[in-house]
């Protein structure tokens, strides 16, 4: 099963359109989101694919009661859940996940460093799919998880103008 994980999104429609365009090409299964939608609005795009949503919120998730009507099982991570054969658990910053779940998972899935990471860690594959809205590097980009050889390839999907931040 191939698995679409994303985080950051925070609020670039054209960055959500161009993931969800790459899920579509490579036919992902179901979307994983780790958090920082934002607002509502940056939500609707990834419902209206149909595939199954599973998705934190982040720290940067202001509208929560908005996001929460939208997607009622919206929750603070992690969160753990299964999904072609293997057990999978979603969460926004990695240093929060209890240890007991990362020892029972099989896949974590995490964002909020805005930085792409795939890691095999004592049978685990651990993913950050880097920033989906590319407000700081330039580069949105996402993952495709493949739970059958447990392989995860970062993709960026979307350039463009870099914002500096001081």
């Amino acid at each position: 099963m191939k698995l679409g994980a994303i985080s950051d999104t925070h609020d670039n429609l054209a960055a959500i359109a161009a993931a969800i365009r790459r899920f579509s090409e490579v036919g992902v299964e179901a979307i994983v989101h780790a958090g920082d939608f934002c607002a509502p609005f940056a939500l609707k795009p990834l419902l209206q694919t149909r595939l199954p949503l599973y998705a934190v919120f982040g720290n940067c998730d202001g509208e929560r009661a908005g996001l929460t009507a939208l997607l009622p099982e919206l929750a603070e991570g992690p969160r753990p859940f299964e999904l072609g054969g293997r057990k999978v658990c979603v969460g926004h910053v990695w240093e929060r996940f209890p240890r007991e779940m990362v020892h029972a998972s099989d896949i974590l899935v995490f964002g909020h460093t805005h930085e792409p990471k795939v890691e095999h860690r004592e049978g685990r594959l651990i993913v950050n799919p880097g920033e989906a809205g590319g407000w700081l590097s330039g580069r949105c980009t996402i993952a495709v998880i493949d739970t059958d050889t447990m392989t995860a390839d970062v993709e960026t999907v979307y350039e463009q103008a870099r914002t500096d931040h001081a």
